[in-house]
C-alpha cells in the first residue's frame, strides 16, 4: 500500500532534526587529529615496551657466541697420543687410556686445565706439534733437533728399548750389542721419528748400514714384517712389545732378545708455536705435586710398574 504524502510542515521538521544528527554521527566516525609530537610518542611506546619485555628473555638466553666465550676453559691443552699400550691407547669405551694418559690427566687437573685429545701415529703427531696443531706429546725423548721446535718438561718416567726376534732364530743371533746385530748384516725394524738413543743414532747415520734399517709408521707393521721374515729383529719398549705380542697371541713366536739399549729418561714435549714457558713451568710444578701426594705411584701401581 502506498503511504500518503507527508504534509509540508512535517517535511520541514524532518530536515531540521535528522540532517544535523546525521552530520554529528558522521563526524564521530572520523579519527581525531593527532599532533606530530604525540604521533612520535605513540610510535615509540610499543617499541619500548617490546624491548623491555625482550630484555629478561635475552638475559636468560644470551647469544651463542657469548655462551661459548663464557664456557671456554681458562686453560685448554691439545694432547696428541698414539696407540702405544700400556702407555697410550683407546679403551673399550672408546676413550683415551693408559699410564701416560692418566698421568697427564692428573697433572692437568692440578693445573685446572682441560685436555682435548687427538689420536694419530707418531710421525704425524710430531709434524702436528711442529705446526702447533697439538700442544703436547707424551713419551718423548729429548734431542737437539726436537729442541728447535719444542719445550720439554722434567722427565716423568724411564723407558727401555729391547730387541724382539723370532723365538726360533734367537740362539743363532749375535747376543751382545745392537752394533753386533747390525754388523752381522741383520735387518732391523724401527718406527719413524722414534729416538732409540745415541748408539742406534750413530749406527743409523752410517751409510754402510742404511739399507738394514727398515722404517714403519706403526710398531704393528714391524711385527708383521718380523713374522714374514722381512726383518730379523725389531726394537720396541719392553712393556709395549710384550703387551702387543700378548694381545695378538704371538708371544710364543716372537720374544725378547738379550740385547737392550738401556734405560733412558722420558719427557713431555710442548709445541713452541702454541705453549709458553710459563705453562711448562706450571706443568712441572704439578708433576712434582702428584709425585709428593701419592697420585703418581698410584697410577704406576695400576699398570704394575
Amino acid at each position: 500500500m502506498n503511504n500518503p504524502a507527508l504534509p509540508f510542515n512535517l517535511k520541514l521538521l524532518f530536515l531540521r532534526v535528522f540532517v544535523p544528527v546525521s552530520l554529528l554521527l558522521l563526524s564521530g566516525c572520523e579519527p581525531a587529529a593527532v599532533k606530530p609530537e604525540a604521533a612520535k610518542a605513540q610510535a615509540q611506546a610499543p617499541a619500548a615496551a617490546t624491548a623491555a619485555a625482550a630484555a629478561p628473555q635475552a638475559a636468560a638466553n644470551p647469544p651463542a657466541a657469548s655462551v661459548a666465550a663464557e664456557a671456554k676453559p681458562a686453560c685448554e691443552l691439545r694432547l696428541g697420543f698414539e696407540t702405544w699400550e700400556p702407555y697410550q691407547y683407546i679403551g673399550m669405551d672408546q676413550k683415551p687410556g693408559g699410564l701416560d694418559i692418566e698421568l697427564v690427566q692428573a697433572i692437568a687437573n692440578k693445573m685446572s686445565c682441560t685436555l682435548v685429545t687427538e689420536h694419530s701415529n707418531w710421525l704425524e703427531l710430531v709434524a702436528a706439534l711442529k705446526e702447533g696443531k697439538v700442544d703436547l706429546l707424551m713419551g718423548s725423548s729429548m734431542t737437539p733437533s726436537r729442541q728447535e721446535f719444542a719445550h720439554f718438561s722434567e722427565p716423568y718416567r724411564k723407558e727401555q728399548f729391547v730387541l724382539f726376534v723370532r723365538s726360533a732364530d734367537a740362539a743363532g743371533l749375535p747376543q751382545n750389542t745392537i752394533g753386533d746385530f747390525i754388523a752381522s748384516g741383520k735387518k732391523l725394524g724401527i718406527v719413524s721419528e722414534y729416538y732409540y738413543g745415541p748408539e742406534l743414532t750413530e749406527l743409523y747415520s752410517n751409510e754402510a748400514y742404511k739399507s738394514q734399517f727398515i722404517e714403519a709408521q706403526l710398531s704393528e707393521l714391524n711385527i708383521a714384517r718380523l713374522m714374514d721374515e722381512d726383518i730379523d729383529g725389531m726394537l720396541e719398549d719392553k712393556f709395549v712389545g710384550v703387551s702387543m705380542l700378548r694381545r695378538k697371541g704371538l708371544d710364543r713366536e716372537i720374544g725378547q732378545h738379550s740385547i737392550t739399549l738401556g734405560n733412558t729418561d722420558v719427557y713431555v714435549m710442548f709445541s713452541k708455536a702454541t705453549v709458553k714457558p710459563e705453562t711448562v713451568a706450571a706443568f712441572n710444578k704439578a708433576l712434582a705435586e702428584i709425585r709428593q701426594n701419592g697420585e703418581y705411584d698410584a697410577v704406576l701401581a695400576r699398570y704394575q710398574f
